[in-house]
C-alpha cells in the first residue's frame, strides 16, 4: 500500500507541475484529492494550412522534431507517471504475467543452421541475455562469434542490429547498427579474421547492404536526414575515408521506397524501387563494381515485379495483366523491355502468389489460397505436375526458411499455427519427403491443451470476412468468453496464424483469441487489399466492427468483455473503431497509432508521407482529404463515452510519431464522457517496434495483459 501511495502522490506533484507550467490561467494547476488526476496538456492555437482548408490544432506544439522541448517531455513523463499510478494497484499481476511470458521462452536456443561456403551460420540465444549471438562454424565444427549483439548493447538504452552480411570470400561482415530506435543506421565492418571493426564508418543509413564479388565494394543506402527517405544508393570501398563514398543511383520521386540486396546466386546486385502500385528493380554484375546499372523494365503505374537471377534468366513475380500475380523469365540479353518477358505460372482468380525462391530443378511458390499460405513446388522440367506441401490442420501458415543455394533439390520451410509452434523442415522437392529440422521449444505450453478454428463474418456489404480462432479445449460456446481481438488490415499485409506464445497467458484465462482478417490486407487476394485502401479505407474498420458482432452473436464472446488490439496502421484501426463502436468494445490497445492521418499526409517533411500517398490518399486533393476526415481518429474525436484505452509509443518512432497518440491522448482527455482508464506510456528511449531486447519486450506485453485482465476483476 505505501508504494501504492507513493506512486499517486508522484503523480499528482507532477501533474500539478505540469498543469501549472502550461495550462491557461482559468484551469485548475493543482488538486487536493487523493487520487491521481490525469495530466492535461494545454490548448495552443495552431492553424493547419491546407488547399482544402484550415483546420484549428491545439496540441499540435506537442509535435518537437528534436525531442528535446521541455513541455512536450514534461507532459510525456506526466502521462507516464500517472499510468505508473494507475497500474501500480495490479502489480502483482503484472509480474505474474511477465514471469509466465518469459517462461515460454527457451533462453538458451540456437537457430538451425545454414550452409555458405565452408561454414554453418546460426543465431544464438543466451539464458538471461537480452540480444541475439551471430555464431559461424568451420567443417571441423569450431565456433566463431561473429558478432555478440549483448556486448554491443552495453551502456546503450537501445540497441538494433538490422542487417549483416558476410563478404563473397566470407573473411569480412558489414553490419548495421541502430541504437536510438529511429531506424537510422551507421555501417560497421568486422574482419572476421580478426574481430576488429574498421574504424572508418558511413551513417544515416538504411538497412540494406549489398556485397561485390571483390570482396570490397559495399553498396548502400543513404536516408535523406529530414524526411528519413531512402534516397541515394552509395557505393563504398572498405577502408576508405566515409566522405569518398560515391553516388551511384538517387532516385528524385519520393514516392519510393528503395533498398539493395545481392541475388540468391551472389551473380547481380539490385537496386529495387517500390511504391504502392509500381516498382522498378536496377541490376549490376557484381563482378563489375564499376559498371552501370540496367534497368530490368522500366516503372509504369500499376505495374510491379520482383525478381531473381538463375543460370542467365530472370524469375519474376508481377501483377503484369494479373491482380493476382504471375511468374514469368526473360533471359539476362533481353532485360529493359517487359513485352520479352515469357509466362511460367498462370495468373489465377483464386490464388494470390505471395512470394517464390528459384532452384536448379524447382520452383518454390508461396501462395494464398482461402485466406492461407501453402507452398507449391514446380519442377521446370514438368510444370504440369506441381504438388502442394500438406497441412492437416484448419488454420496455418507455412513460408519460406532461408533458401541461399540453388543447386539443390532440398527446400526449407517454416510450418506454424495459432497451437503449432515455428518448425522448421527440409522438404526434398524430388521425393515429396521431408525432414523435421527443428521445432522451436516452448517451456510451459502443451499444444494438446487448445484448439483452433475458423468462421467466417459477413460484413456490411455481405462479404464474407475469414477469421481465426483460437481457444483452451473444453470451451464452451455460450457467450460468456472474454474475446481479445487483433487485426492490421493495411499495406496489403496479411496477419496469418502464426504461433505466438506469449497470448497463452489470456487464453489460459478462458480468452477467445481471434484474428480477424479484414480488408485491406491480402489473406484473399489483391482485390481484398484494393478494398481496404484510399477511398474505400472505411472497410477495414467496419469490417473489424462486424467480425465483433458476428463473434458476440455466436456466443463467441461476452459483449461486455470484448478487448481488441492493433499496432500502428492497426492503431489507426483501434482509434477509428473508438470513435465509430465504442458500446462493443470493454478495452482497446492502441501501439504506436497512425491517429492524425490528415495533418500527417499534408506535412512531405515527415518521414513516410510521400511513399502513402496510394495508400491513404494525398490530401491536397479534395475527394482524399474529406475522405481521410472522415475516419482520421484524431479529428473525429467525439464528446461520448469512449471503452478504456491503452495507448504505447515510442519517443523516436520514426514510422509513426510519438505526436499523433500524444495529440489523440489529449483531445480525449477533454472529450470523453466516461470514467473509463485512458493510459499513456512513452517508451522514452525506443522507437517503433518497442525495446529491443527480448525480456524487455515480454514485460510490455505483460502490462498490456495485465491492464486487460485489471478491468475484468
Amino acid at each position: 500500500m505505501a508504494l501504492k501511495n507513493r506512486l499517486y502522490t508522484t503523480s499528482l506533484v507532477l501533474s500539478a507541475l505540469w498543469l501549472a507550467a502550461c495550462s491557461p490561467a482559468s484551469q485548475n494547476t493543482a488538486t487536493n484529492d487523493t487520487t491521481a488526476q490525469p495530466p492535461i496538456a494545454e490548448q495552443r492555437p495552431y492553424v493547419v494550412e491546407s488547399p482544402q482548408g484550415n483546420r484549428q490544432d491545439p496540441y499540435y506544439w506537442l509535435r518537437d522534431d528534436s525531442r528535446t522541448d521541455a513541455d512536450v517531455l514534461a507532459y510525456l513523463e506526466a502521462e507516464n507517471t500517472y499510468y505508473d499510478a494507475y497500474r501500480a494497484d495490479y502489480t502483482e499481476l503484472t509480474e505474474t504475467l511477465e514471469s509466465e511470458i518469459i517462461g515460454r521462452i527457451k533462453q538458451d536456443d540456437t537457430s538451425v543452421p545454414y550452409q555458405k561456403g565452408d561454414y554453418l551460420y546460426s543465431v544464438k540465444y543466451e539464458a538471461g541475455k537480452e540480444y541475439p549471438i551471430y555464431v559461424r562454424a568451420d567443417k571441423e565444427g569450431t565456433e566463431q562469434v561473429m558478432l555478440d549483439v549483448n556486448k554491443l548493447a552495453e551502456g546503450q538504452s537501445y540497441m538494433n542490429v538490422g542487417n549483416l552480411a558476410v563478404s563473397p570470400n566470407q573473411q569480412l561482415m558489414a553490419y548495421m547498427v541502430d541504437n536510438t530506435g529511429r531506424r537510422q543506421y551507421e555501417l560497421r565492418i568486422r574482419d572476421l579474421t580478426t574481430g576488429e571493426d574498421n574504424a572508418q564508418t558511413l551513417t544515416g543509413l538504411s538497412a540494406s547492404i549489398a556485397w561485390a564479388k571483390d570482396n570490397e565494394t559495399l553498396f548502400v543506402i543513404e536516408n535523406d536526414p529530414q524526411t528519413l527517405l531512402s534516397t541515394r544508393v552509395m557505393k563504398y570501398r572498405i577502408g576508405e575515408p566515409a566522405d569518398t563514398a560515391e553516388l551511384v543511383y538517387e532516385e528524385k520521386d519520393n514516392t519510393f521506397y528503395m533498398w539493395v540486396n545481392n541475388t540468391t546466386d551472389g551473380e547481380y546486385i539490385q537496386i529495387n524501387l517500390d511504391q504502392t502500385v509500381s516498382t522498378e528493380v536496377h541490376v549490376l554484375d557484381a563482378d563489375e563494381p564499376d559498371g552501370k546499372f540496367q534497368v530490368l523494365a522500366p516503372r509504369e503505374r500499376d505495374f510491379q515485379y520482383s525478381a531473381d537471377h538463375l543460370d542467365g534468366r530472370w524469375i519474376i513475380r508481377t501483377d503484369l495483366d494479373a491482380p493476382n500475380f504471375q511468374v514469368m523469365q526473360v533471359a539476362h540479353e533481353e532485360i529493359g523491355d517487359k513485352t520479352k518477358w515469357q509466362p511460367l505460372v498462370e495468373h489465377r482468380d483464386d490464388v494470390f502468389i505471395q512470394d517464390f525462391a528459384v532452384f536448379s530443378n524447382y520452383l518454390a511458390i508461396n501462395e494464398r489460397s482461402d485466406g492461407l499460405r501453402r507452398i507449391r513446388i514446380v519442377p521446370w522440367d514438368a510444370p504440369d505436375e506441381a504438388k502442394f506441401i500438406a497441412s492437416d490442420e484448419e488454420a496455418y501458415v507455412t513460408v519460406f526458411e532461408r533458401n541461399v543455394q540453388q543447386d539443390t533439390d532440398t527446400l526449407r520451410y517454416t510450418y506454424s499455427s495459432l497451437t503449432t509452434p515455428s518448425t522448421v523442415y527440409a522438404y526434398d522437392m524430388s521425393t515429396g519427403e521431408q525432414e523435421l529440422l527443428k521445432q522451436n521449444e516452448v517451456p510451459n505450453f502443451d499444444a494438446s491443451l487448445y484448439e483452433t478454428a475458423r468462421t467466417w463474418a459477413t460484413a456490411e456489404d455481405g462479404t464474407k470476412i475469414p477469421v481465426s480462432l483460437l481457444y483452451k479445449k473444453g470451451f464452451k460456446q455460450d457467450g460468456s468468453a472474454p474475446l481479445y481481438q487483433y487485426a492490421y488490415g493495411s499495406y496489403g499485409s496479411s496477419s496469418d496464424p502464426y504461433f505466438r506464445s506469449t497470448i497463452f497467458s489470456l487464453v489460459d484465462r478462458g480468452f477467445v483469441y481471434a484474428i480477424a482478417h479484414i480488408r485491406g490486407g491480402q489473406e484473399m487476394g489483391r482485390q481484398w487489399y484494393e478494398d481496404g485502401k484510399l477511398l474505400k479505407k472505411i472497410n477495414t474498420f467496419t469490417d473489424y466492427i462486424d467480425v465483433t458482432k458476428h463473434l458476440v452473436a455466436e456466443k463467441y464472446a461476452h459483449p461486455d468483455k470484448v478487448f481488441g488490439m492493433g499496432g500502428s496502421a492497426g492503431g489507426l484501426l483501434m482509434g477509428a473503431v473508438a470513435n465509430m463502436a465504442p458500446e462493443h468494445y470493454r478495452g482497446l490497445m492502441a501501439h504506436v497509432p497512425f491517429v492524425d492521418v490528415v495533418t500527417t499526409m499534408l506535412d512531405e517533411s515527415i518521414p513516410l508521407t510521400t511513399n502513402e500517398f496510394d495508400e491513404w490518399g494525398n490530401p491536397k486533393n479534395q475527394p482524399y482529404y474529406d475522405y481521410m476526415l472522415s475516419y482520421s481518429p484524431y479529428d473525429q474525436v467525439k464528446k461520448q463515452d469512449y471503452p478504456a484505452i491503452l495507448v504505447t509509443t515510442g519517443l523516436h518512432d520514426s514510422q509513426v510519431q510519438y505526436f499523433e497518440p500524444a495529440k489523440w491522448v489529449a483531445k480525449l482527455r477533454t472529450h470523453k464522457t466516461d470514467a473509463n482508464p485512458l493510459m499513456f506510456k512513452t517508451n522514452m528511449s525506443a522507437g517503433h517496434g518497442g525495446s529491443s531486447g527480448r525480456f524487455a519486450r515480454m514485460k510490455e506485453i505483460a502490462e498490456e495483459y495485465a491492464f486487460i485482465l485489471n478491468l475484468l476483476q
